[in-house]
């Protein structure tokens, strides 16, 4: 019979390492989906990685530099359209970064219905504080500009092999370091979550009965060494093989970028957009 996959684990024994586990295998397997999307025939996935950064960055900026919540409204939703044509769920999008966004910008916009002077709308029962107009405003800006430009930078990760974004920034001269960075961190990334997999299966099969909640920390910080431990390691190895290789941080690919007619509408579209949420505010 052979072994329960992490999610079965989980139901059946629900110890710590198998919930750990379970977290690193669907880490793991958000990665791999994420490599899926930017192979489907999508709108988006069919332009070139630079008109890709080039238009959604600049739709970034205009998402900043807008003081219109209707126009940011309008942004948002130009977002939530590129993601339907891309064949990007809006259930994945609230999972991975609206309802986390949400939490935490909320969180932070929070204090400002209160704090921030000006006519109230309406005061809290109990505690009769003031919930006033340009408090709510100053919130709703912080959510709506943080959800708006943490959508079209997803679009942009999950729409386009990662090596072709980090060749796409040279093009735009990002600084080298930056995008070694980048490139070395998306990498570890991987490698890590797999080690991690590894050793929480090497020490389950080898684990009998409950551990205590001692026992527990101890792994944890046992697994965290082990892990940093390696890290180190790996990176000093990696480094020599690099440049032993002839690697000096730029990115070669096999595929050349080439600029079709449908890229220069989409970046068109872009521009035409950006002008007119900055002319309508």
């Amino acid at each position: 019979m052979g072994e329960p996959s992490p999610p079965e684990a989980r139901r059946h024994g629900g110890s710590f390492l198998d919930r750990l586990a379970d977290d690193v295998f669907r880490a793991m397997e958000r990665a791999l989906d994420a490599d899926d999307v930017s192979r489907r025939e999508g709108l988006l996935q069919r332009l070139d990685p630079r008109v890709k950064l080039a238009g959604l960055f600049t739709l970034i900026i205009v998402t900043v530099a807008v003081r219109s919540l209707a126009v940011l409204g309008g942004l948002f939703l130009v977002g939530v359209a590129l993601a339907l044509f891309s064949q990007v769920s809006l259930s994945r999008l609230a999972k991975q970064i609206w309802l986390g966004i949400l939490a935490f910008t909320g969180a932070i916009a929070l204090p400002a219905i209160f704090l921030v002077p000006g006519p109230a709308l309406l005061r809290l029962p109990l505690l009769n504080w003031p919930i006033t107009l340009p408090g709510v405003r100053s919130a709703a800006f912080l959510v709506g500009r943080s959800e708006t430009a943490a959508t079209c930078a997803l679009l942009l990760i999950l729409c386009t092999p990662w090596p072709h974004v980090l060749k796409a920034l040279r093009i735009f001269r990002v600084p080298i370091v930056l995008v070694v960075i980048f490139g070395m961190t998306y990498r570890y990334i991987f490698v890590f979550l797999e080690s991690a997999q590894q050793m929480f299966e090497a020490r389950r099969s080898r684990m009998v009965g409950i551990l205590t909640p001692r026992d527990r920390r101890r792994v944890a910080t046992t697994a965290a060494g082990a892990l940093l431990d390696r890290a180190l390691q790996l990176s000093a190895d990696v480094h020599s093989a690099m440049i032993s290789r002839g690697y000096r941080g730029e990115t070669h690919l096999i595929d050349d970028f080439r600029v079709t007619p449908a890229d220069w509408l989409a970046l068109v579209g872009c521009a035409v957009v950006a002008a007119a949420a900055l002319s309508l505010q």
